[in-house]
């Protein structure tokens, strides 16, 4: 300490204790610590602030609010409070109080700099716009420094940009913002980079690209120099909007003679050429073609210009891919539109084969050519694969060995005509032994191949794992067209190995994943999709892979923390957002702001979010409510309202990546657009329905309406027949949603296997439960109605409640005889799966757990009416007062349902007992073709399904005797 050149502020040396034990996490000390320095020194705020941070990280919320409004009530303006604050109310999610902290600092201190920037990125953080304005104007009047004047401009932008109104956007915000920066040109006062930048923003929402071109063109634009040709884009996107084709062809044609494999100068290139062909445009007879310079106009000039660019590749050293893969787009480009000058260009396929000999070895050949083999006639596939091989340097073949390459050059060569066959759908042709033999060949190249990749580090990737992907995906053709559940079994056998040697492949695990949860196996994808190390946005993006099958696999706890992972994610999305959005003004880098706000409001629209939400919810409930915990206090718990939908059904924007597996399909067989366009359609419609249930159960416990038992007379309290009302009309929405649901499944829509994965809904109607839901509900609606009428005046409705409770007990008979069955079955000597058995089975028990909570409503109901007659009848000692038939109805029922949820468990009970005496080990000891390597991964593939089953029946097994005890306290 001694050795500072500076005198430390003894408050400073006081605190420290407190500060290190928070950065140690030893919370309880740093509470101590602050209790003593107040006792002496009690005006010493922050000793006070640090206490309350120390509070709200032990769970004492309240207790640290209160001590924090204590300090903010007295408008501190020393730094250490006011930064201690801004750390508090930040783990309390409550960045609004922040701002309230220092504008009463700044009107203490107005000349702070660092007090006004301070509260500039306070609003920034509530997205406080026009306040932004003013404040970045009121720190540019104090220190007149640029970033502060723009930081101002900005947030006009941002006012622009979240205006509902878009005149008001262009005719107010804008112009203001331009008008501002104007001055500033005006003044020659633009010094950065990011003030150009801006400046360029503004003209572009506004539309001005001729004025915008001139700034990038002009003096302003020799500042934008931090990305390479970044004031060549600007250009060509300003050409672009003003249809300016010569202009775009001239600068596209400039920047290719510099670099010619600049892919996305070439695309701008040829879009440029044919529409000048269209327009029929000619150069002026004199001067310039145009201000970027020669203009090709033509289709000659084209194919000229791309031979050009292929004879000086071929005078340099360095291979290009661009000039060739032009060449390709090229004739593609001019096939299209109906001209002849393609033969000048060569034929494609002998193209496609030379680039393969000169490229052929690099990973990127096949992705390159996967785009233009549509060239290809179909009758010239199989010549055109013959041929690759035929330049392929693979060893010569014997009876008993195959064609292997010699190294790992020769092995990616192999690995893309290998590709290519399955893209061009020669794979697909074959009969199921030519597939088979194709998964040996391919299966025996894998284990070759490993030998190259001896010294890779456990994070690399073997050099063949292609060929082991390859394989599996031919045997999931095998599965899915023939139903053969031996191939299934010896795809994720293969996998599994797989994933031995190569630990970090994405992909193995990724199928791994939803071959598992096809099979109704949950317990292995947890592991697996942990160990892919899912980052940030990736939780959005294939986190549906995970939670589509969490819940309904039955394995309720890792269902619960896997929606865990994904919303923890979106609910830290809102506060990361605002500190990029905050370093982005700190330094200029103002192009990217819009970006995080739009990518913020993505992730808050997202159906993933939602879909995890509502599910989470559902789930809680189905846990917890009537067991641990009343339905009511459940609900209360989560700030459910049946009224408010949460859900931003307009907005809703789908972000699971589709294209996560790898695919070597046909065009004819791959993920289409079609395909993600009905996912999404059926995905909103199962959320749709998910939230109706959600809200319908949330409106329950507020039904409840106590009619004095004494007195029966039509009363309706203030509020109970808007409740009703609103649960009605749910019903009514439920009804809709159902129906366009079983409309939407009667389509039976087909994915492909490594597309979108179908949702619930199918099972949700196939296993009856849809209809046995509903009815549950109607009955709330009959016993409401009695309710408010009393027992007297509604024989008709009584009746209907009678019918209804043993018709519900029948339907609940129907949904469970869909769930008899083994899961696991040894079928002439193969394994068979019923996963199907597994997901009724969870449906069972939800609608179960949903019929038993609208029966804890008619017992509320029911039983004041019933001890209201046994009084009367006690008092007036009359037999003739008679018990109406609903009372023993509802009786019988409750009996029915104990009956019912017994059988249930017993069979639950059954299917463990059958699970554990399958002898597994004997079926793979019977199959004489494995090798042993292959029978130590098959037996771990058929001990994981065989383990994840028994867990799943357990956790469905607990949660149904936990129900089991919830019906016997029904009694009315």
């Amino acid at each position: 300490m001694a050795t500072r050149g500076h005198v430390q502020d003894p408050n400073d040396r006081r605190l420290r204790p407190i500060y290190d034990y928070l950065d140690n996490g030893n919370n309880k000390m740093a509470i101590q610590q602050a209790d003593k320095l107040l006792k002496k020194h009690k005006d010493l705020h922050c000793a006070k602030v640090l206490k309350a941070i120390g509070l709200q990280r032990t769970g004492k919320q309240e207790e640290a609010f209160t001590l924090a409004q204590e300090v903010a009530a007295l408008e501190p303006t020393d730094d250490n409070s006011l930064q201690a604050l801004t750390i508090l109310y930040r783990e309390m999610h409550r960045p609004e109080l922040v701002t309230k902290l220092y504008e009463a600092a700044v009107k203490k201190v107005p000349n702070s700099e660092e007090y006004h920037s301070h509260l500039f990125m306070a609003y920034a953080r509530v997205g406080e716009y026009k306040k932004m304005q003013q404040a970045g104007m009121a720190l540019y009047k104090i220190v007149p420094k640029n970033p502060y004047y723009f930081w101002s401009v900005m947030s006009l932008i941002m006012q622009s940009i979240s205006a509902q109104d878009e005149n008001l956007s262009k005719t107010m915000f804008l112009p203001l913002a331009e008008r501002m920066v104007e001055k500033m040109v005006k003044e020659d006062k633009i010094e950065a980079e990011a003030e150009v930048e801006l400046y360029y923003m503004i003209l572009e929402r506004l539309g001005k690209y001729q004025e915008a071109l001139d700034v990038i063109r002009g003096k302003l634009g020799e500042k934008l120099t931090s990305e390479i040709q970044s004031r060549e884009n600007k250009c060509m996107a300003m050409y672009k909007k003003l249809s300016r084709w010569p202009e775009c062809n001239a600068l596209s044609r400039r920047l290719l003679l510099k670099n010619s494999d600049d892919w996305q100068f070439y695309l701008t290139y040829f879009d440029s050429v044919f529409r000048l062909i269209e327009e029929a445009w000619t150069p002026p007879a004199e001067g310039e073609h145009s201000l970027e310079g020669e203009v090709h106009y033509s289709a000659e000039e084209a194919v000229r210009f791309i031979e050009d660019r292929i004879t000086e590749e071929s005078k340099s050293s360095r291979h290009l891919r661009g000039p060739h893969l032009a060449k390709l787009e090229l004739i593609r480009r001019l096939r299209r539109q109906g001209f002849n000058d393609e033969y000048k260009l060569g034929d494609p396929e002998e193209l496609m084969f030379q680039y393969f000999k000169k490229f052929g070895d690099k990973p990127c050949c096949f992705t390159d050519l996967k785009v233009f083999v549509d060239l290809l006639p179909a009758t010239q596939c199989t010549k055109f694969i013959n041929q690759l091989l035929g330049v392929v340097p693979l060893s010569t073949p014997t009876e008993d060995k195959l064609a292997l390459p010699a190294d790992i050059r020769a092995l990616q060569q192999h690995l893309c005509v290998v590709q290519l066959t399955r893209l061009l759908g020669l794979y697909h042709m074959m009969d199921k032994n030519q597939k088979l033999s194709v998964v040996r060949e391919l299966m025996l190249r894998y284990q070759h191949g490993l030998e190259f990749g001896k010294s890779c580090l456990k994070t690399e990737l073997q050099f063949s794992d292609y060929y082991c992907l390859l394989a599996v995906h031919v045997l999931i053709d095998i599965w899915r067209e023939t139903g053969d559940e031996t191939a299934v079994w010896q795809a994720l056998t293969l996998l599994e190995e797989g994933l031995t040697h190569s630990p970090s492949n994405a992909q193995f695990k990724l199928l791994l994943v939803r071959i598992y949860c096809m099979l109704g196996a949950f317990e292995p994808v947890v592991d697996l999709y942990s160990s892919l190390d899912a980052k940030h946005i990736q939780h959005d993006t294939i986190g549906y892979l995970l939670t589509r099958y969490a819940e309904s696999l039955g394995q309720y706890a890792a269902a619960s923390q896997s929606c865990n992972f994904a919303l923890r994610f979106f609910h830290s999305n809102q506060k990361d957002t605002s500190e990029y959005i905050i370093q982005a003004y700190k330094y200029g880098a103002f192009e990217k702001i819009p970006e995080f706000i739009a990518f913020r409001n993505r992730l808050n629209n997202s159906l993933h979010f939602a879909q995890v939400r509502t599910e989470r919810m559902l789930l809680d409930l189905l846990l917890e409510a009537n067991v641990s915990t009343s339905l009511a206090e459940s609900i209360k718990s989560m700030n459910l309202r049946p009224e408010e939908d949460d859900i931003p059904w307009e907005a809703l924007r789908d972000n699971r990546d589709l294209n996560v597996f790898f695919s070597w399909d046909p065009k004819d067989r791959d993920v289409s657009e079609e395909h993600k366009k009905l996912s999404l359609e059926e995905e909103t419609m199962w959320l749709r329905i998910r939230s109706l249930t959600l809200r319908l159960i949330s409106g329950l416990p507020s039904l409840n309406h106590s009619v004095g038992p004494e007195n029966s007379e039509k009363t309706t309290e203030n509020g109970v027949s808007s409740r009703i009302d609103i649960f009605r009309l749910l019903l009514q929405q439920l009804e809709v949603a159902l129906e366009t649901g079983k409309r939407f499944i009667e389509k039976d829509i087909q994915y492909p296997f490594l597309g979108p994965v179908p949702t619930r809904m199918a099972g949700f109607f196939n296993s009856g439960c849809s209809q046995c839901q509903t009815s549950s509900f109607y009955l709330v609606s009959d016993i409401y109605e009695l309710d408010i009428n009393g027992l007297e005046d509604t024989m008709e409705i009584q009746e209907r409640v009678e019918n209804s409770l043993k018709s519900l007990l029948e339907q609940l008979k129907d949904v469970f005889s869909k769930c008899k069955g083994d899961l696991l079955e040894v079928k002439d000597g193969n394994l068979k799966t019923h996963p199907t058995l597994l997901e009724n089975l969870v449906f069972l028990v939800e609608t179960i757990s949903i019929i038993l909570w609208v029966s804890s409503y008619c017992e509320s109901v029911l039983r004041p009416y019933k001890l209201n007659l046994q009084k009367k009848k006690k008092k007036k000692k009359e037999t003739s007062i008679i018990m109406p038939p609903v009372f023993t109805s509802f009786q019988d029922y409750v009996t029915g349902l104990q009956t019912l949820i017994s059988n249930v468990v017993d069979h639950i009970k059954g299917l463990e007992t059958h699970l554990i005496a399958l002898k597994l080990e004997e079926l793979i000891l019977e199959d004489t073709s494995l090798s042993l390597e292959e029978r130590k991964f098959s037996k771990t593939v058929q001990g994981k399904v065989q383990s994840s089953y028994l867990h799943s029946l357990l956790e469905i097994g607990e949660l149904l005797k936990k129900r089991l005890e919830t019906t016997k306290k029904l009694k009315i």
